[in-house]
């Protein structure tokens, strides 16, 4: 017995090391196999990265694993995806391992993973999906390599994307799990099918499906060698209403045929909540209702590239009502007509009409009607609205899942017809509207405003097209505002792509800009200190982001008494603002601010990741500190303004880029202006540049400035500023300035003064003694200061090398030119015969005796001696300049 189990034993031991052992001998055929049937079969490229074999995973059958399959196609689809997946499963028979390369392989299991199928359709008629190589030869049976006779297949976690272009047709089922279970080997057998998936569907840009669960459990008798496909037994539901299907489909070499009945198993009200998705239905079972709704429909005919099947599907109710159990209000007196028709099999006959429905919540009534035709096309819309809603009764009869709540009573009486080509091509001609809409007591609060927006009333009436609004009354924060005029293409607004036009006229007495603005916000992970559980939470980031919304097209004439941004309040700004292609332009702004105007034109753009700006500004009058104080950008341009009172008048013409709040990078600006000081008055110690001038120029005074009707040139770009050279007056001291200094408030300028000899006092008179009155009137000395550092740590070098060299030279030509003035004189006494009388006149007479003195020709050493007290002249000069000033005072008092 021993003997026995030990041969039990080792033939158990044999067959799982052939078990374990065999995937590796037969891997390298499996894949030279799949490669050759997919070269001989298929005209894509397809690539996996690994194929594994497992006779364990599922034993008896054996596994063949394909991982990462990717279907990419040729040519005239190039380089679009046709199909991935995570993983392919194939099993079969062990023994169809063993079978020869000519000989068939019978599937009996096939599973795919998280899939993806992407079927194009362009718009010649073109398709992705036919990639399988035609046999031209008629000797290949690729067919007979590889057979079909599969007991169950699985799609799981997938994704199937189906877009025709020429139908304009888009049908996305995502989230996709199916079933099956048969046998394909049959002629005729019943296949056993579960599926649900969330469902998409666009057709010629209108979404009639978006992410709604569809679910179908189905058993369907397979007629495989007619195609023919029977509804056996079924449960369907769409989002949480349920549907029972009968009927079959037939599937022709040139077309398919169809038809296929539905209807709800029941009547109950229910079923009217069941339609809508299910987050927007709640919890229905425990809802209260009373009345019927019931959905049936029926689809039959031949589908091609012609024809489409018949189509009519009716959904009624009759005095229906429903409670939710946690609400206080009910709906009631609920009434639905719905029909979907076509009569004929074309596609443009298929429409919809809706008559009486209505519903009612307390005592406020609404009601519709129409039809809307041609709903494969040039859709036709013909609708009337009549009622009146308190909107805050909607929330406490249904669930709705809002971020604010609704308010305010809507009170409406319109009809409309109109054609959507029309709307799509602004023919609003074509547009028939008539009637009214009034929406009062209406509040809204939203987390993209920080202020509640109250409407007190605002009127609409309707007339083709457009839409007028004689009056609008709103308030939020401190702003208040009444507004009047027409939007010129509501419909076009409500039903497509189309910005919002129109034009208004705005009143308000305060209009706060930051009432409009608000704080970003990003979120950050925190950890609760009891939990230690993490939660997301958003925190305000201090940054307020202004955005221009890009539906608007519109045009804004405004008045208004006081607008405020941040902390600046503008008196009477009224002009003109378009807002279009996410840009502001401004046109003929004016406003009182500082004692003064500000007019200017231009735009702001918010359409590019950063904001841009480029504006031209007249600024008129302005008070000087309180304008240079309150605006960071005229700091920069003119830092030295900030120790000047008085008044400002410039022309700015700017461009640069904005930060996200729409204030200027001042980096980023570029323009020029041409300033003008009307009057002004310099404080010396409000700038340390100016205050440390003050001490070490001690023959100026800054307080006797004369800056009136001063005018300069600035240019400013990448930062810095350039201005144009310009003079002004220290009480008869001209003073020149040109030079830059940046944005950083770095400078680099240089000053250049024209000094009066006859403010530099007794002192040098005696070394000048040689220089007539008229002469020292006339003579000035030019002292050259440079300035650099910052305004606010300045560095100053005062040139006194250069101007005694300058001035130097100037009094030892003006010793030259009299020295030759002189000798030009004698000549021309010599020649006159006055040489004589000029002599007796020098003589010096004691009694009778004449006695004429003796001349002593100048030498070099006189001349020397002369230049160097021209020199030693010259310094005294610089020493009064630069000498303490109180000691200067002293002197001129003496």
């Amino acid at each position: 017995m021993k003997k026995v189990f030990k041969i039990i034993g080792i033939v158990i031991l044999v067959l799982l090391v052939i078990l374990i052992a065999a995937p590796f001998v037969f891997e390298a055929q499996i894949k030279d196999y799949v490669k050759k049937t997919i070269n001989q079969n298929v005209d894509a490229q397809v690539e996996f990265s690994d194929i594994n074999l497992s006779l364990l995973r599922s034993f008896p059958q054996a596994t063949v694993v394909i991982k990462d399959i990717s279907v990419i196609n040729n040519e005239p689809f190039e380089g679009d995806t046709l199909a991935l997946g995570e993983e392919l499963l194939l099993e079969m028979s062990i023994n169809e391992l063993f079978k020869g390369s000519g000989e068939a392989k019978r599937l009996e299991q096939l599973k795919l993973n998280e899939g993806y199928i992407n079927i194009l359709i362009d718009s010649l008629g073109n398709n992705n999906y036919d990639i399988a190589i035609e046999d031209t030869t008629g000797t290949s049976d690729s067919s007979a390599d590889f057979s079909f006779d599969l007991q169950h297949y699985e799609i799981n976690n997938s994704r199937i994307k189906y877009w025709d272009e020429g139908q304009n047709l888009l049908l996305d089922i995502e989230d996709l799990n199916h079933e099956g279970t048969g046998d394909f080997s049959l002629a005729e057998s019943e296949l056993d099918t579960k599926s649900d998936a969330l469902v998409s569907l666009d057709y010629d840009g209108v979404n009639y499906l978006n992410r709604n669960k569809v679910a179908l459990d189905a058993v369907i008798q397979m007629d495989l060698e007619n195609m023919r496909y029977t509804f056996l037994e079924n449960e369907a539901t769409v989002n949480q209403l349920p549907l029972s299907l009968d009927g079959w489909v037939q599937v022709n070499e040139d077309y398919n045929e169809m038809d296929i009945s539905f209807k709800t198993p029941s009547s109950d009200f229910k079923n009217f909540l069941a339609v809508m998705p299910e987050s927007y239905a709640k919890n229905i079972e425990d809802v209260e209702t009373s009345g019927d709704f019931i959905v049936n429909g029926r689809i039959n005919g031949i589908v091609d590239d012609t024809y489409i099947p018949k189509i009519d599907i009716r959904a009624q109710s009759n005095n229906a009502g429903f409670k939710y159990p946690d609400l206080p209000k009910s709906v009631d007196d609920i009434n639905i007509d719905l029909k979907v028709l076509n009569e004929t099999g074309l596609v443009d006959d298929t429409y919809l009409t809706f008559d009486n429905v209505t519903f009612r919540i307390d005592q406020d009534r609404f009601s519709t009607n129409g039809s809307i035709k041609n709903l494969m096309g040039n859709m036709l819309v013909d609708m009337a609205l009549k009622g009146t809603i308190n909107l805050a009764n909607l929330e406490q009869a249904y669930p709705l899942d809002l971020e604010q709540d609704l308010n305010g009573i809507l009170t409406t009486d319109l009809t409309t017809q109109f054609d959507m080509n029309s709307i799509e091509k602004e023919q609003y001609q074509n547009v028939n509207s008539q009637g009214t809409a009034n929406i009062r007591e209406f509040s809204y609060k939203s987390p993209e405003i920080p202020n509640e927006v109250k409407i007190a009333n605002a009127n609409m009436n309707f007339n083709q097209g457009n839409v007028n609004v004689p009056e609008l009354k709103l308030t939020t924060g401190r702003t208040d505002l009444t507004a009047s005029g027409e939007i010129q293409n509501l419909m076009g607004f409500l039903f497509t792509e189309q910005n919002l036009k129109g034009n208004f006229r705005v009143n308000s007495n305060t209009f706060a800009i930051n009432d409009f603005v608000v704080a970003e916000t990003e979120e950050v992970q925190t950890e609760d200190p009891e939990t230690s559980a993490k939660k997301t939470q958003k925190v305000q980031t201090g940054r307020e982001a202004v955005k221009i919304p890009s539906f608007l097209d519109t045009e804004l004439a405004f008045n208004i008494g006081t607008l405020i941004y941040d902390d600046l309040e503008l008196k009477n700004a009224k002009g003109k603002i378009i807002l279009r292609d996410e840009t502001a332009t401004l046109q003929n702004i004016s406003t009182e601010i500082f004692d003064g105007t500000i007019g200017l034109n231009g735009n702001v753009s918010t359409r590019e990741a950063t904001p841009s700006f480029e504006m031209d500004l007249d600024l008129n009058a302005l008070n000087i500190a309180e304008s240079f104080a309150s605006l960071d950008m005229l700091q920069a341009l003119a830092p030295v303004a900030q120790a000047l009172q008085g008044k400002l008048q410039t022309n700015l013409k700017l461009k640069g880029n904005l930060y996200d709040d729409l204030t200027p990078q001042l980096q980023t600006i570029a323009g020029n202006a041409l300033a003008e000081i009307l009057t002004a008055d310099v404080d010396p110690e409000k700038l340390p540049l100016l205050s440390r001038l003050d001490q070490q120029l001690e023959f100026i005074d800054l307080d006797n400035i004369d800056l009136s009707k001063l005018k300069t040139y600035l240019t400013f770009k990448d930062g810095m500023v350039e201005i144009q050279p310009f003079d002004f007056d220290i009480k008869g001291i001209n003073v020149r300035v040109d030079g830059s200094h940046g944005f950083d408030m770095s400078m680099n300028y240089n000053l250049n003064l024209d000094i009066p000899a006859q403010l530099l006092g007794g002192q040098i008179s005696q070394s000048l003694s040689s220089l007539s009155g008229e002469e020292l009137r006339d003579m000035v000395v030019a002292l050259p200061i440079g300035l650099k550092g910052t305004f606010q740590n300045p560095q100053i070098n005062i040139n006194m090398e250069q101007a005694v060299s300058q001035l130097t030279q100037r009094i030892v030509e003006k010793q030259k030119d009299d020295l030759r003035q002189r000798g030009e004189q004698a000549i021309r006494d010599v020649i006159s015969g006055k040489t004589g009388q000029e002599k007796q006149t020098d003589t010096t007479t004691t009694g009778d005796t004449t006695t004429t003195p003796t001349e002593t020709p100048r030498t070099r050493d006189t001349t020397a001696t002369q230049e160097q007290k021209v020199k030693d002249a010259a310094r005294d000069i610089l020493g009064g300049i630069l000498k303490k000033k109180d000691t200067k005072k002293d002197t001129t008092n003496q």
